[in-house]
């Protein structure tokens, strides 16, 4: 496997610009997120003779797009992230806490620019100067195995005595198990949910359930509560805040492909086309009609801001949004798994899982410190990372009261039963990304839908093996 390798160069110039799922900064790059003693310790220390004169080009939010040229601390396993938004800060805390326990090593935070973070990461593998720590979308996990970047953890998981399949469900351990090894630390579930403004829904008159939530068991059902909405919005203002392109309608168009009772894309070996063309064609005419009905307003750009500065009735979002939104001065909001509106309640969701890239020179010892963080992060990490709004993938996380208290968040736990995750496919990230551009043609009004069906199951095809 390792091998394959030098394939990555080959393949990062078509994974730039993949799609953002979710992700978070708290400005700390290049640090751990711990004491002012250990950013010292950093100043004084360099990655290597190479990168010493190189400036590091740092953003607003704190993430690098050169992390290569991060001094870094020789004495520290150093971990490239992704998340550059709101969850950043979570990540940041799980790594403090850590790191103040006393670990066999301490760890350093890189938080890298999400559109950036695969072909860096990648590319930097291929060129030995990798990170000992990483982050994969379970999506992409198939792509990162294939081509060598990351390294199985078994024998390390057997010096730590630790057994993954009493912390894990079969479902999450299986998305991260190749050929019989296991390549990543499960972390969260992320879903596509339904949030909603309450002041708004209560002025349009809208009845909530004994739980605070919306009795929603049909298309009509929405129907006539986004009607209602949609009397009492002004200029500005919009029922469903929803992207005009992109990510977010295309998680809405692959939940109701599936509610519709869409076939898998592709067949399990990955090498022929099962997608339902018809489903897939109303699927994406239903997506279509929520723009020219009304119910989402020209233009967004931004429908998390939208929705937070109170402009929006619902928001179609990922789970990592509530955790920003809870602290969104004024906002009263709820949340619940994403409605059943067809034949069944499918809903998008992808994972993050922790990784160890492949890494020439790093020792055995570094690479066992190096999984006790993953699986600690993921386990005693777990009630942090929640905070976040994720879906925590740790079986005692999930049944701890403490997070079974915590508000919002118990709203779309159904969303593990629910969820659709995409095939164990090296290639999905070159068909989402195909597909997506497929979709925003017919959303843009360039094409119509059967061109735009036809396109995306001719771009799908094109990637099997």
């Amino acid at each position: 496997m390792k091998q394959k390798v030098l394939a990555v160069l080959l393949a990062t110039a078509m994974t730039a610009g993949m799609l953002a799922g979710c992700g978070g900064s708290s400005g700390k790059s290049g640090t751990d997120a711990n004491t002012s003693e250990t950013n010292e310790k950093d100043a004084e220390s360099t990655d290597n003779a190479d990168d010493a004169e190189e400036a590091v080009d740092e953003n607003e939010d704190g993430t690098v797009n050169n992390p290569e040229a991060v001094k870094v601390d020789g004495d520290k396993l150093v971990f490239w992230s992704l998340f550059s938004g709101g969850d950043g800060e979570f990540m940041d805390q799980i790594i403090s806490d850590y790191n103040a326990g006393g670990p066999t090593k301490q760890v350093q935070s890189i938080m890298l620019v999400w559109d950036d973070y695969y072909t860096k990461l990648q590319t930097a593998v291929a060129a030995g100067k990798g990170p000992d720590l990483g982050v994969s979308h379970v999506s992409k996990l198939p792509e990162l195995v294939d081509q060598g970047v990351v390294e199985p953890m078994d024998s390390y998981l057997d010096e730590l005595g630790v057994d993954l399949s009493s912390m894990y469900s079969e479902n999450s351990l299986e998305s991260v198990t190749f050929d019989g090894q296991i390549y990543a630390i499960p972390l969260d579930t992320h879903a596509e949910i339904l949030y909603y403004n309450t002041d708004i829904l209560e002025k349009a008159g809208v009845e909530f359930n004994a739980d605070g939530q919306l009795d929603i068991s049909s298309w009509d059902d929405f129907k006539a509560i986004l009607d209602k909405c949609k009397n009492v919005m002004g200029d500005g203002e919009s029922v469903i805040a929803l992207t005009n392109a992109g990510d977010d309608p295309y998680r809405l168009w692959w939940a109701t492909y599936f509610q519709m009772g869409g076939t898998p894309l592709v067949n399990d070996e990955g090498t022929e086309l099962t997608i339902d063309q018809d489903i897939a064609l109303q699927a994406a005419e239903f997506v279509k009609s929520l723009y020219e009905d009304g119910y989402v307003m020209e233009g967004i750009t931004d429908h998390q801001q939208l929705f937070q500065s109170g402009k929006a009735a619902f928001c179609t979002g990922g789970t990592w949004a509530t955790g920003a939104f809870e602290k969104t001065e004024n906002l009263n909001f709820q949340t619940q798994v994403w409605p059943q509106l067809f034949d069944n309640d499918s809903c998008w969701a992808d994972s993050h899982t922790l990784i160890l890239p492949v890494k020439s020179g790093r020792s055995e010892e570094d690479s066992q410190a190096a999984v006790e963080f993953l699986v600690s992060a993921s386990k005693d990490g777990g009630l942090v990372w929640a905070g976040s709004g994720q879906i925590p993938s740790n079986k005692e996380v999930l049944e701890n009261q403490e997070y079974l208290d915590m508000p919002y968040r118990s709203g779309y736990r159904a969303a593990l039963d629910t969820a659709v995750l995409p095939s164990k496919n090296p290639h999905f990230y070159a068909m989402k990304a195909a597909m997506i551009e497929s979709l925003n043609g017919y959303w843009s009004d360039m094409t119509d839908a059967e061109t735009a069906i036809q396109g995306l199951c001719d771009e799908i095809e094109s990637n099997l093996d």
